[in-house]
């Protein structure tokens, strides 16, 4: 597939909508900027992540830019990002790509498709082999400037209120997944439907949907979770290592200095690497790690390990020991 297929029925539309917005606010050499983001605002990992990149631009850039963080709701609703930065009504988001599938599926490939890439080999092809220029190329299509910003590490199977006996219990599963892996789902079966991570609770406690995947125990035990749903799939085959996303509007990159660009790419690699090298967002330390996995034991939740979902040809497991972390 060549660079014009990949990007084909992107669409340029939304660059002509974007030729005329608001400019950030600019007073004795300071610009003003609004980071919105789709995670819940106390939400560890993802939205602290957003606040430490918009902390970071602001300092390295002697507060010339001046970053305000606005989590989902705040400004627009966590699926309102995409379109509230491509339009300049924001500045900049924090997010994940394959949120924005439906705007081109090609988005999904800048976070991660069903048994992709891990975190270091997702960096190779963005930093090294040609996966940057791709980006630019889909995002400018919509007016976005885009850099990598985080990773979640390798994602779980997901939380599910009924128990999973095999591949046929996806049929009419209403399941919670975006991208690819969503899709993957939708033809065994399952009812796919993608929410913002606010949504999630209400929607599993309600009935709306069966079952949601998220990310990590951490993150997804500090959204609650384990507190809607008692089982608890792992490995997830969805995303092996989802890359997390800061994509600025592309007219204002384009209006910025050398120095100011410098900052916003280097505060997002930054970012980027930090999530990795100390731990992926979604795991935390290793010191944090035994109150996490007390708190999951002790939250009545049966986790499972399905070989299926990692790509064995078995049936989920139901041994005792697969109950267990």
């Amino acid at each position: 597939m060549d660079r014009r297929q990949f990007v084909a029925g992107a669409g340029v539309g939304a660059a002509a909508a974007a030729s005329a917005f608001p400019m950030p606010a600019i007073a004795q050499g300071v610009r003003e900027l609004k980071m919105v983001t789709i995670w819940p605002k106390t939400l560890p990992g993802l939205q602290s992540g957003a606040e430490r990149v918009a902390e970071a631009i602001t300092s390295l850039s002697g507060g010339r830019l001046n970053v305000k963080v606005f989590a989902a709701g705040q400004l627009v609703g966590a699926f309102e990002s995409f379109d509230a930065v491509s339009s300049g009504l924001a500045d900049m988001y924090h997010a994940s790509e394959i949120t924005w599938a439906g705007h081109s599926p090609a988005f999904s490939y800048f976070c991660n498709v069903p048994f992709g890439f891990t975190p270091p080999e997702i960096n190779a092809w963005i930093y090294h082999g040609g996966g940057q220029a791709l980006w630019d190329e889909l995002s400018a299509g919509f007016g976005l400037k885009p850099f990598m910003c985080g990773n979640t590490g390798p994602q779980m199977g997901g939380w599910f209120t009924k128990e999973l006996t095999g591949v046929e219990s996806y049929k009419g599963l209403r399941y919670r997944m975006p991208g690819v892996g969503g899709e993957v789902l939708r033809r065994l079966g399952a009812v796919v439907v993608n929410l913002p991570a606010g949504e999630i609770i209400p929607s599993l406690r309600s009935g709306a949907i069966d079952a949601s995947e998220f990310a990590g125990p951490w993150v997804d035990m500090a959204l609650g979770l384990h507190k809607a749903a008692k089982y608890y799939y792992y490995p997830g085959f969805h995303e092996p290592g989802a890359a997390i996303s800061l994509a600025v509007n592309k007219q204002l990159w384009d209006g910025l200095g050398r120095s100011e660009r410098s900052v916003i790419a280097t505060a997002a690699a930054a970012e980027n690497a930090v999530s990795m090298r100390i731990s992926p967002p979604t795991t935390p330390s290793r010191s944090s790690r035994l109150p996490m996995i007390r708190q999951l034991r002790s939250a009545s939740s049966t986790i499972r390990f399905c070989r299926r979902l990692a790509g064995y040809p078995a049936k989920c497991s139901t041994r005792p020991a697969a109950r267990t972390i």
